[in-house]
């Protein structure tokens, strides 16, 4: 869950815990009588999470990028005030160790990152200094950020993908509402345009490319309520279209795209979307469930990467991986 003062952690966790008793049904976690029907159990539940190396300094609410078959991992929030954060560490799954990076020139939380033209890109976020439109992008190579051209307007809680050589910043809080803005960043003109947008308000989202296509899933409206949908975008179109529902209303969630399927975890809640069947399948639940994590899928692995812990609405520096099986096996 994300408020609109997203700094503020205490008023969150109180919200939150109110939350989770109005919203177990809607969420799948009680045994019965929530009138969702459940995904099919298949071969994604086979495996079970495992833990990996923990981050260098826990944290929620962080933007999160891979590139090269490493994680990065920036900015963020801790405590109970929600303070932001200006860390940037990067994790070695060979190694299964971290690195403390060059810290990001701003402190925030709630931002967005995406790996795109050699860089790790982080995009918008809350923090007590910046307006919410700052873009920064790191050089691996020289081991530095440099500020790129802002955002149209102010965006947290958004989600950003790259794709077909521009970067597409999806949704958000502008910041006190949830938009249906979609900005795109062309790099041979530096400059930020509208795509056509999202069919619905949408803040606390995911975006993966699967594909060749931008696939926005969950997130929360402007009324409040946690959405099951799913909305895929075709760049050569301009257009967006309705894609396979999620099994359970989903907001805060780690998304990973891979050959075949999306894997989606919240949570006690982890999906993996075959498109061989159209389907989306059950698996284990994390070791410690989270929200507001990264997940990513590297070299046949999946990765869980820091979060709120609930019930304790905690931030967490655990990693959890779980191998992924061949889908149909």
């Amino acid at each position: 869950m994300f408020l609109r003062n997203p700094s503020d952690r205490r008023l969150r966790g109180r919200m939150r815990i109110v939350a989770v008793v109005v919203a177990a049904c809607a969420l799948g976690l009680v045994a019965s009588g929530c009138g969702s029907e459940p995904a099919k159990q298949g071969a994604a539940s086979a495996p079970s999470w495992s833990f990996a190396a923990r981050m260098l300094h826990r944290r929620s609410y962080t933007a999160s990028a891979e590139l090269g078959g490493k994680v990065y991992v920036a900015a963020g929030m801790v405590g109970n005030s929600g303070r932001p954060l200006d860390l940037f560490e990067r994790f070695d799954p060979a190694k299964n160790e971290w690195t403390s990076l060059t810290p990001l020139p701003e402190k925030f939380s709630a931002g967005a990152a995406a790996s795109f033209d050699g860089r790790i890109w982080v995009v918008g976020g809350n923090s007590d200094t910046t307006n919410g439109r700052q873009v920064f992008a790191y050089d691996l190579q020289h081991a530095r950020w440099t500020e790129e051209p802002s955002l149209p307007a102010p965006r947290t809680n958004l989600a950003v993908v790259a794709d077909g050589g521009k970067l597409y910043a999806v949704g958000g809080l502008d910041p006190v509402e949830a938009t249906r803005t979609v900005f795109v960043y062309d790099p041979s003109t530096r400059r930020w345009s509208k795509a056509a947008p999202l069919p619905k308000a949408l803040q606390a989202l995911a975006a993966v490319v699967f594909r060749g296509e931008v696939w926005a899933l969950g997130g929360r409206v402007r009324s409040g309520t946690i959405q099951r949908g799913v909305w895929i975008y075709n760049p050569r179109t301009n257009r967006w279209r309705a894609g396979p529902t999620l099994p359970t209303p989903m907001e805060t969630l780690g998304t990973a795209a891979s050959p075949g399927r999306i894997d989606a975890v919240l949570e006690h809640n982890y999906f993996t979307y075959d498109a061989s069947t159209s389907r989306w399948l059950r698996g284990p639940s994390l070791e410690v469930p989270r929200h507001a994590l990264g997940v990513f899928n590297i070299n046949g692995t999946l990765y869980a990467i820091g979060g709120c812990v609930v019930p304790q609405l905690e931030d967490s520096s655990v990693v959890e991986k779980i191998p992924l099986r061949r889908l149909g096996d």
